[in-house]
């Protein structure tokens, strides 16, 4: 599963995403900061951060801890 977690500078409910991924143990995924791009502002400005499979299109919006992020990702 190809995952990409979007996110802003400065946000800290991103870095506790990030303690979350960590503590899942979930070995690559990749980062976007949607600063500055408007079209991921659009979609994304209110949600971040946010999880996104790009194999099949599904994201899980923040808050989720390791074990909902484990059964999204199942």
């Amino acid at each position: 599963m190809a995952l990409i977690l979007y996110q802003r500078d400065d946000c800290h409910l991103c870095d506790l995403a990030l303690d979350v991924l960590a503590l899942a143990r979930v070995p690559d995924f990749e980062s976007v900061f949607i600063d500055g791009d408007d079209a991921l502002e659009a979609r994304y400005g209110t949600r971040v951060p946010v999880l996104r499979n790009t194999f099949d299109g599904s994201e899980l919006d923040w808050p989720f801890d390791a074990e909902r992020m484990q059964a999204w990702r199942a």
